[in-house]
């Protein structure tokens, strides 16, 4: 038997996508909901995005395992779900509670890859800078790991906070200067110039970059500000019958906040958000070019995703966070060569799924506690079933939480208070009307609370 496994995963490794081991582009962007237009977003110009997901699958209902940066990424990248690593903040960096987990990127490096990061990949932005090269994990997941910032002396634009200082980070900026002083930019560069290095090498290569943007601070060159006038974006309005959100749902005071927004700050909100979305596609469009110009294509496996949702408005609420769809679900595209591009995916996914289709189509053996489970039969038939169930969890603080089910009809939350929420997507798809209370929902109720239960315990014990 361990013969014949053997013997499998080394045909896997060559027949995967051809005779030699396929390369890695990883693209990250950060906050992103479904606003691309391969996505079917009635506004954002996305043609670089769009051109990729023609040559993928795109996924329609890929799932994070928490709707926050650092937790979400660590889920991501170790393959396991955020109540395994513990990670549920910010402020927690993934090897200080599993030390000896091998990352995706640190498998392929073990496997003859050599691995490269650039801009936000792991979330470092809360640390000091003695701190950031460990959260980076460098030397680990990484031969290079590289941050960037935007140019001090030349960030230079029309500024504002949208809260009056309120919310610090609440600030669109719309910036002049040339687009290489932004972050975004200096990380496509890098990574381009990574890949021309690397292929040069004939050695396999992963190179990741993590895009910013749409995260706040929302500045982005002004260009891209003029592609979405202000004054005619349509704004999204919550119907009047909507079922009031349960106590915790959002875990902070800021929909106060949020609810003084003028209808012109909230247009400049989400100008700013789709500024910020058209600049990062502009990035990707400069990876994809690069990667074509070097005819490394062929040979490259391409993973783009955003590390959460988002919300613009949708209950009054400006942020991540939540366990409604549009916080809990984030776009993904695969494109692997050999496989029919153009495909689009409606099996329920979860981005710990990430980490075993890229072992698989790189013919490396995954670790044993992985939570995921690879895609790649969905990349040779995107009609295929997939799994049941996505699951997502969030907590408020050391003792409250949330988790949440999504199957392709039915959302599912249960929270530690005792609230509950059903939504019926077939008839509701934008959340507004909970009816986990109808009689006629108690046996869907009592199923999906059973799948909730055979996640592993949080508090993680």
């Amino acid at each position: 038997m361990k013969l014949l496994s053997f013997a499998l995963l080394f045909l896997v490794s060559l027949t995967a996508i051809g005779g030699e081991k396929p390369s890695v582009l990883f693209i990250m962007s950060d906050d992103l909901r479904d606003a691309l237009g391969c996505y079917g977003h009635p506004l954002a110009k996305t043609p670089n995005i769009d051109r990729l997901a023609a040559r993928g699958v795109r996924f329609e209902r890929a799932y994070v395992q928490y709707p926050v940066c650092n937790p979400s990424r660590s889920s991501i990248l170790t393959g396991l779900r955020c109540e395994q690593t513990g990670v549920v903040g910010n402020g927690t960096f993934f090897r200080s509670a599993l030390p000896d987990v091998v990352t995706f990127p640190q498998l392929l490096r073990k496997g003859g890859w050599t691995t490269h990061s650039f801009g936000k990949i792991f979330h470092s932005a809360n640390t000091g800078e003695g701190q950031r090269k460990d959260w980076l994990d460098a030397g680990k997941s990484w031969d290079k790991a590289q941050s960037v910032g935007p140019v001090a002396e030349k960030h230079t634009g029309e500024v504002r906070n949208l809260t009056g200082g309120k919310l610090p980070w609440c600030t669109v900026g719309i910036m002049d200067g040339p687009e290489e002083n932004q972050p975004d930019a200096q990380t496509a560069t890098e990574a381009i110039r990574s890949m021309e290095d690397l292929s040069a090498s004939g050695k396999p290569w992963m190179v990741a970059a993590g895009f910013h943007r749409p995260h706040d601070p929302f500045h982005s060159p002004r260009k891209y500000f003029e592609l979405y006038p202000k004054d005619s974006l349509p704004l999204h309005r919550d119907p009047a019958d909507m079922t009031a959100a349960p106590p915790m749902t959002f875990g902070s005071s800021w929909q106060k906040i949020f609810a003084e927004f003028t209808d012109n700050d909230r247009r400049s909100f989400l100008q700013a958000y789709l500024a910020g979305v058209s600049f990062m596609d502009a990035q990707v469009g400069r990876l994809l070019g690069a990667l074509d110009r070097l005819k490394l294509a062929e040979n490259t496996v391409i993973v783009f995703v955003g590390d959460h949702g988002y919300h613009l408005g949708e209950r009054g609420w400006w942020n991540k966070s939540t366990l409604f769809d549009r916080s809990c679900r984030a776009p993904m595209i695969i494109a692997a060569p050999g496989f029919k591009g153009g495909q689009v995916c409606n099996s329920p996914v979860e981005f710990v799924d990430i980490y075993p289709t890229i072992a698989e189509l790189c013919g490396q053996k995954t670790p044993s506690l992985l939570a995921g489970k690879s895609l790649r039969p969905l990349l040779e038939d995107s009609a295929r079933e997939h799994k049941k169930a996505a699951f997502t969890l969030v907590t408020r603080g050391p003792k409250n939480f949330g988790q949440s089910v999504r199957t392709k009809r039915w959302r599912f939350t249960n929270w530690s208070d005792g609230a509950t929420e059903l939504y019926d997507h077939d008839t509701d798809p934008q959340e507004t009307r909970n009816v986990s209370a109808a009689p006629e929902n108690a046996a869907t109720t009592a199923e999906l609370k059973a799948l909730l239960a055979t996640l592993p315990p949080w508090p993680k014990q």
